[in-house]
């Protein structure tokens, strides 16, 4: 069997293993994925490499409320480990939710299965609840290709998207940290965030889109705009508004040296700019500048 249709099939199997168990449930309707055992909720650890970090505390409080009133309405996915230890595969925030709501024991579905399928069904689970910031989802994908080889294409028939929403997803870890944690925050957008990524300046230019409360479509023109305004010289320095004396030395020098010279002249002074793209080129005009 060849890796791409073993994967394409992975993805499959990773729906079965999951199936929906992480869908959301009415509180009414009656519990239609049965527990494999009730453990106690100490034999149970988080799984680190779990892509999701962020748990909203407002919403853990909420929902270890809904707990103590109705139970653990979906089970919790974990692996076995050693005797009388489990990891979770998926569920951590149930599993949180239960330890603030008091519980001693949880209904867990045991799943033996390896490190690499762990993170993947971790990952499938928790895009398809959408409980991933942009980051983390990102941040996953990433791992998955790092550790296991996986292409952009592959990740796609696992979790159900396109091959061009895991190339978006991963152009956002191009952003420098500070971009970042407004994202993991829900300060930004992913769409905010990929308006910035080809920008010089994108720290500052995602603090004016905070500040200013812009939509996406604004935030792309400010992007646009940015990148645009990067791009053009200074207007002391265009050509078409220097006078013909200044132009006329640029080109003496230009000359002298084999290298292009800009000349920025003022009033009170001035600078003389000159290019070059090679170490060897900048000792020349080190030489030059020391014979004279």
């Amino acid at each position: 069997m060849n890796d791409d249709v073993s994967k394409r099939r992975l993805g499959r199997g990773l729906a079965a293993l999951i199936g929906e168990m992480d869908q959301p449930v009415p509180v009414e309707a009656e519990r239609t994925i049965s527990a494999d055992r009730m453990i106690p909720i100490e034999f149970v650890s988080r799984n680190p490499r779990n892509p999701r970090r962020f748990f909203d505390d407002t919403e853990l409080h909420d929902l270890a409320s809904s707990i103590r009133q109705h139970g653990i309405v979906q089970p919790i996915v974990v692996r076995t480990m050693s005797r009388d230890r489990y990891e979770i595969i998926a569920g951590e925030r149930r599993w949180r939710a239960a330890q603030l709501a008091g519980l001693i024991e949880i209904p867990v579905i045991v799943r033996d299965v390896d490190d690499k399928t762990a993170l993947e069904i971790a990952i499938v689970e928790n895009v398809q609840r959408a409980d991933l910031n942009p980051l983390e989802e990102a941040l996953g994908y990433e791992q998955l290709i790092a550790e296991y080889g996986y292409t952009q294409n592959d990740l796609g028939e696992i979790i159900g998207k396109s091959r061009s929403h895991v190339a978006n997803s991963l152009r956002l870890l191009k952003l420098p940290d500070p971009v970042r944690d407004l994202l993991a925050a829900g300060s930004l957008s992913a769409g905010h965030a990929r308006a910035l990524v080809s920008t010089p300046d994108p720290a500052s230019l995602a603090r004016t889109i905070v500040a200013k409360g812009m939509s996406v479509r604004d935030a792309e023109k400010l992007a646009q705009n940015n990148i645009k305004a990067q791009s053009e010289p200074p207007p002391a320095l265009r050509r078409d508004q220097k006078d013909s004396d200044t132009l006329a030395l640029e080109r003496t020098l230009s000359d002298a040296l084999g290298l292009d010279v800009a000349i920025n002249h003022k009033t009170s002074g001035g600078q003389i700019k000159i290019s070059y793209k090679s170490l060897e080129q900048l000792e020349e005009i080190c030489r030059l500048l020391e014979r004279r």
